[in-house]
């Protein structure tokens, strides 16, 4: 579910469980799993979600954020920096 669309952005050292890898895990029963989003209410949180681990550090837990905010937004090789309007 991960690793193929690492490879195919070319994202290196992710999208698989291996040692050197980034570690974002998701935790969750799938007996228990619903997803409350809307398009009025994006951000709402999914039920049965147990632990989130992004970069090895738990950034949620039963249901709750931690505060911890290990991660960082990620860019294939074709981006490019945006040019400055005048």
């Amino acid at each position: 579910m991960t690793s193929l669309p690492a490879q195919r952005e070319r994202l290196l050292d992710r999208g698989l469980l291996k040692e050197g890898y980034f570690a974002d895990i998701t935790v969750f029963d799938p007996n228990s799993i619903e997803d409350t989003a809307t398009y009025t209410k994006p951000d709402s949180l999914s039920k049965g979600v147990k632990y989130v681990f992004v970069n090895g550090q738990v950034e949620f837990e039963n249901e709750k954020l931690t505060g911890v905010m290990a991660g960082q937004g990620l860019r294939g090789p074709g981006w490019k920096q945006p040019m400055a309007s005048k």
